[in-house]
């Protein structure tokens, strides 16, 4: 059991909707097995051997026709048109077969309701699996369509009268359309769930995209400007060098004042990019973890009041664990805590959906060095001002990130303290 459900847990939504709809429509074929098979049982032993080859031939035609043509839907094949007319004729062969074991077998009840029986589900099953491979709305209903004519063209042949014949070709329309309806339901919404899928990848690359232009812009403004007068004072110190003149060295100075300068700028460019605010990211993530389907809950004291350091390195902590919350697992819910103990500022992440497999915020341990993101990179940024953190299981399914970080002492510590109990107090 346990083999299936971690390769279960390791497929995307996408996947999961896609291995459902696929095996929903084997399992029509495999209903189609079974129940006629119940009903060859009294036939006899010639009449329902003959019954069950033919429909084992027809559910195995199903079961490749329903692969390919789900994958012609997601564009990994060329649409299957041989197979589909292959699948067509194998339906009415089989149609055709049991109502010639209804005239040619022996004359009992029992042969002819079984015949009856076997016609009907094959006639009905096949249509709807034809209209799995099959685009357009005329051309998909014009497949019950012409299944319910030749049925009464049949039925009418063998002498039966026109209102029965007419009664089983409606029941044959009503039965294939209802699947073949279902067929193009089910092919919809496996491509909406897909299209969605890929959107939402594509909304985070494109946000990823606008932070490095908004990044490059930056840079580009502080760095522009100093470089063309680093450039131009530069050649102007060439000029006044080659001509003995005492003004390159003041010119050399001011060159060299401006590349500090531009150092010092690019600092403050670098650092306001990598810092991140406490309370942005606790909103972030938890719109972020919403939007993803995540019931996603922040409870606890507020950021207003602790020191720049302490949000700066907490709000990294919150950013990497809701990025691995969506990552790794198959989470639906997240609880992110603040609170105040004994002199130390304690965030808890936690999360279900844990797989073996690498799940919930351990995804990314030990995945990056110093400056990047990851666990580890997290560990060395909270070590900068004394903090520590625990990740690890937190029950069945379940994960936990902690991060600890104690309050700087003196006056400042005491204000902190002051304004974040004061904060939580007045928070529901």
């Amino acid at each position: 059991m346990r083999g299936p459900g971690r390769w279960w847990r390791r497929q995307s939504k996408p996947e999961k909707v896609e291995t459902y709809t696929r095996w929903s429509f084997y399992s029509f074929a495999v209903v189609e097995f079974v129940t006629i098979g119940i009903m060859a049982v009294p036939v006899g032993a010639w009449p329902g051997a003959v019954l069950l080859l033919t429909v084992a031939v027809h559910v195995g035609v199903c079961f490749v026709t329903v692969s390919r043509a789900l994958d012609w839907t997601r564009g990994r094949r060329p649409q299957p048109v041989r197979l589909l007319w292959t699948l067509a004729a194998v339906t009415s062969a089989v149609g055709l077969s049991t109502i010639g074991i209804a005239d040619g077998g022996p004359d009992r009840e029992s042969v002819d309701a079984a015949a009856g029986g076997t016609f009907g589900a094959v006639i009905v099953i096949g249509t709807g699996i034809i209209a799995l491979g099959v685009r357009g709305r005329r051309r998909v209903f014009a497949i019950p369509g012409a299944f319910a004519a030749g049925s009464f063209v049949v039925a009418v042949t063998r002498g039966a009268p026109v209102g029965e014949s007419l009664f089983a070709s409606t029941m044959v329309l009503c039965g294939g359309g209802l699947l073949a309806f279902t067929a193009v339901v089910s092919v919809w919404l496996l491509n909406i769930v897909y299209e969605l899928d890929e959107a939402r990848e594509t909304r985070a690359r494109l946000a990823v995209a606008e932070e490095r232009l908004r990044f490059g812009r930056d840079l580009h403004d502080v760095m522009g400007r100093n470089l063309a007068v680093i450039a131009l004072k530069s050649e102007l110190a060439v000029q006044l060098a080659q001509r003995d003149r005492p003004e390159a060295v003041a010119q050399m100075v001011e060159v060299q004042r401006l590349a500090q300068e531009s150092q010092r700028e690019v600092r403050e460019v670098v650092r306001g990019y990598r810092e991140a605010d406490l309370a942005s990211e606790l909103a972030g993530a938890q719109g972020v973890l919403t939007a993803a389907g995540i019931d996603c809950t922040v409870s606890g004291a507020t950021a207003a009041g602790l020191p720049v350091a302490v949000q700066s390195a907490l709000g990294w902590v919150v950013r990497e664990a809701a990025t691995n919350v969506l990552r790794h697992g198959d989470a639906r819910r997240c609880v992110v805590r603040l609170r105040m103990s004994e002199g130390r500022v304690v965030l808890s992440v936690e999360n279900d959906g844990v797989t073996e497999a690498g799940g919930g915020s351990s995804g990314s341990s030990g995945s990056s060095g110093s400056s990047g993101s990851g666990l580890a990179g997290l560990r060395e940024r909270l070590a900068e001002i004394d903090g520590t953190l625990e990740a690890g299981p937190a029950g069945k399914g379940l994960f936990r990130l902690t991060a600890e970080i104690p309050l700087p002492s003196g006056p400042a510590r005491s204000e902190s303290v002051a304004v974040v109990r004061t904060m939580s107090e007045v928070t529901p």
